[in-house]
Order: C-alpha cells, then sequence, then structure tokens
C-alpha cells in the first residue's frame, strides 16, 4: 500500500504538470495576461524539473528518507494553495518553479525509496508503479484540468491537486526511514559513481524527448483525422500499458525490451510519420508507440538505478533531470521544426541517435547478479556481446 500511496502523490505531481495545456486561456483570462504569458508557467515547470533535482536530491542526503519525502511533498502541496489563491502572475509564476522543485526533489527520492518497498529482484515492478503515477497523469491531467475549469474555475484544478496529496502523505509516513545517525556516501563519490553512467542517461533523455515531442503535438496533428480526444486517451492508454509490461519483465530480461524495444520504436516513428493522415491507422499507432516509448524509457531508468550503486541518493536525482531534459528539449526542438518537419519524423530521428548511443553504452548498464542464471556485471542480459 505504501508504494500505491507513493505513485499517488507521483500522479498528483505529474497531474500538475500536465493540466496546465488544459489551463492557459482561463489563466490568461482570470489574470489579464496574454496567452504567451500564461503558456510560460509551463516552460518554468519544466525548467524547475530539470534544475532542481541535482540539487534538491544533494539537500535530502542530510535528511532521513520519509523527511525528505514529507517535506518536499508539504512544499508541493503549499505551492499549490497559494497559487489557487493569488491574482498576480508573478506570484503564480514563482509557485509554478516551486513546485517544480519539490516535484523534482520528492521524485528523485522517490525513485529510490519505491526500490527498498519490494523483495530484491522486483525493483522494475517497483518502479512500473511509481512511474504508472505518471502515465496515469498523461491520460487524466489535459482533460481533467480542463474539465475544471469548465466547471468551476482554472484555480479548482489547484485545490483538486493540493487535495490529492493529502492520502500521499499517509502513505510517505509508512516507508521506512533511513537509520538514526546514518550518514550517506560522499557526495564526490556519487558522482563519480554516476559519470560512467552519462551516456545512459542521455539515452534515457533522447528517447523521452521523441514521446513528449510528439506528445505535445499529438493534438493538432490529429485534428481533422481522428477525434483528438481518442488519440490522447489511445496514447495514455499505451503509456500505461508499456510502463506496466515493462515493469514485469525489466527484471528479468531488460537488454530484450532495449534491443527489440527500440529499434520496434524507431520503426513505429516512421510508419506514424507515413500513415498519421489515415484515420483508421492513426490511434492504434498512438498505442503503439505510447506503450514501446514508456517500455523502453522505464526500462533504461531501471537499468540506471541497478547499474548506480554506488550513489543511492543521486541516482534518482540525475534520472528525474534526463527525464526531464528531454521532456523539455523533444518538444522545443519538434516545435522549432513545426510546419517543415513532422514531429514524428523528429522523434524517429531522436530514437535513431539512441539506438546508435544504446549500442555504445550497453556495457554500461551494469547488473549485480544474483541467483541462478545471472550474468556478469557489466553485461544487460539481451544484448549481445
Amino acid at each position: 500500500m505504501p508504494l500505491y500511496l507513493l505513485a499517488l502523490a507521483v500522479f498528483a505531481m505529474g497531474t500538475s504538470e500536465f493540466m496546465l495545456a488544459g489551463l492557459v486561456p482561463g489563466i490568461a483570462a482570470a489574470l489579464g495576461i496574454s496567452l504567451a504569458q500564461a503558456g510560460s508557467l509551463t516552460a518554468a515547470f519544466a525548467a524547475g524539473m530539470v534544475a532542481g533535482a541535482p540539487p534538491m536530491a544533494a539537500l535530502a542526503r542530510s535528511c532521513r528518507r520519509r523527511t525528505a519525502l514529507l517535506g518536499f511533498l508539504a512544499l508541493f502541496a503549499v505551492t499549490h494553495v497559494a497559487g489557487g489563491l493569488t491574482t498576480s502572475f508573478a506570484v503564480l509564476l514563482g509557485t509554478r518553479v516551486l513546485a517544480a522543485v519539490a516535484n523534482a526533489g520528492f521524485l528523485a527520492v522517490a525513485l529510490t525509496a519505491a526500490t527498498t518497498l519490494v523483495p530484491p529482484g522486483r525493483e522494475g515492478r517497483a518502479l512500473a508503479v511509481l512511474l504508472g503515477g505518471t502515465t496515469m497523469a498523461c491520460v487524466a491531467g489535459v482533460p481533467g484540468g480542463a474539465l475544471l475549469d469548465a466547471a468551476f474555475g482554472w484555480r479548482s484544478a489547484f485545490w483538486a491537486v493540493a487535495l490529492l496529496c493529502l492520502p500521499a502523505f499517509a502513505g510517505v509516513w509508512r516507508i521506512a526511514d533511513t537509520p538514526a545517525g546514518a550518514k550517506p556516501s560522499g557526495l564526490r563519490d556519487e558522482l563519480a559513481a554516476l559519470r560512467p553512467l552519462a551516456g545512459v542517461f542521455l539515452l534515457a533523455a533522447l528517447v523521452n524527448a521523441a514521446t513528449f515531442g510528439v506528445f505535445t503535438y499529438l493534438a493538432p496533428l490529429a485534428a481533422g483525422v481522428a477525434p483528438v480526444p481518442l488519440v490522447l486517451a489511445a496514447f495514455g492508454a499505451g503509456c500505461f500499458a508499456g510502463v506496466t509490461a515493462a515493469g514485469r519483465l525489466a527484471d528479468r530480461w531488460p537488454g530484450r525490451i532495449i534491443a527489440f524495444g527500440g529499434p520496434l520504436l524507431l520503426a513505429g516513428w516512421i510508419a506514424a510519420a507515413l500513415m498519421a493522415h489515415l484515420p483508421a491507422a492513426l490511434p492504434g499507432l498512438a498505442f503503439v508507440q505510447g506503450a514501446l516509448s514508456f517500455a523502453v524509457g522505464s526500462t533504461v531508468i531501471t537499468r540506471i538505478l541497478h547499474g548506480a550503486t554506488g550513489a543511492p541518493t543521486m541516482a534518482g536525482a540525475f534520472a528525474t533531470a534526463a527525464l526531464n531534459g528531454g521532456a523539455t528539449a523533444g518538444p522545443v526542438l519538434a516545435g522549432a521544426l513545426l510546419g517543415a518537419v513532422s514531429p514524428f519524423w523528429v522523434a524517429a530521428g531522436l530514437v535513431a541517435v539512441a539506438m546508435v548511443l544504446a549500442s555504445v553504452v550497453r556495457r554500461k548498464l551494469t547488473r549485480v547478479p544474483e541467483g541462478p542464471g545471472a550474468v556478469g556485471a557489466g553485461q544487460v542480459p539481451g544484448l549481445p556481446e
């Protein structure tokens, strides 16, 4: 149960990030600002996520795990109460940055904490449950925020996110705390342990950049081809299916997911670029690509946490920064090329680069073998030597 309540907190935080897409017109009208200014709230959140994860995780090293999680969750909830009350755009912008920093710190610690809530060898399933909160936010965040805005005004969405945090406090409280007086390893030692995994972090960022480069523009791409809600729901359902399936398989066959899922993901983006104009094809492609994107992406994150045993507090931070760096860069790149190059082709190019990188860094995905049939450290099961 604590793991699922932890995922509820991740769902609330993900919803906060995604709901802004449906709230921009209401916020702009209510505060008397331009759509561009209101849209900058999304960029502010993304920037706070990327910049906030490493320093917040470094700060949390001196705290007990439970204390750090409760502190980040409390800050996140308070920023939404303040955001729901303010009439100042500057204050609202500040609360978005603070909320993102709290989100980044929480997720960085939660990624590590989740793996302690399950027996050894099931870390992938734990991360699937946790990241499932994010995928459900993809499905519910945009339409949920838009519906609340239409019914009760944009502020109600902020109050709803704050209320979602309340049961999550109970889940965090039940997480096993780090022992009193326990001292973390040196920060320099942790950063040194992560240095060999730099290419793997880049791999995670590239896959996520492709995913969110398409997701950001999926609605206009689907307009006039297929019902937009159907396509968005198909993509979100695929994301959830992919991360759930990867959670069951990543602990046993992580290399096979990457080795086979990566090329399939690339082929799928190419197929989407060529067939997205077909009404019968787009919803199915959206589901498949959502599933493959999150299956491959979540498996890479699982491999990072397996390989970063020497960085128990900072591995989650840099994984968070990598994911959100990709989620920021992908839409920026796709937007810059919009009109000249389809976001589907941009995604295909990013995944192609990721697959080349995967062939280079596969030995960096270290796994300590446990039990019969385990492979040697430094080899990713399923990937050829």
